[in-house]
């Protein structure tokens, strides 16, 4: 990761990860380029970081996909998620292979 985090932020950065390969079959390398991306310059407390108060789940969405037409994602809480029509949703480009996002292989 490109970020400065505790051993606390990184293995929930890492349950992230996690939830998007199993959820969304990508591999770890894309899953941490994504994360990348979008936290690069975030600033990001000491565990729990506020960000903690959700499950891993709940950021793997947004992640991997764009908001449906109303604004919403689902939160990886299958009793609320259960109407959620997940093929409606567009999936988010991954990071350019080039980019300093990508500090894994593939």
């Amino acid at each position: 990761m490109v970020m400065d985090l505790d051993e606390g932020m990184v293995e929930y950065f890492r349950d992230i990860a996690n939830e998007m390969i199993s959820r969304f079959g990508i591999s770890r390398s894309e899953a941490v380029a994504r994360i990348n991306e979008r936290y690069h310059d975030a600033e990001i407390s000491a565990f729990p970081d506020l960000m903690c108060h959700e499950f891993p789940e709940y950021w793997s969405y947004g992640l991997y996909y764009y908001p449906n037409e109303s604004g919403r994602l689902p939160t990886g809480d299958e009793d609320n998620d259960e109407d959620f029509d997940l093929a409606a949703l567009r999936v988010r480009p991954a990071p350019p292979k080039d980019s300093l996002y990508w500090t894994l292989e593939a």
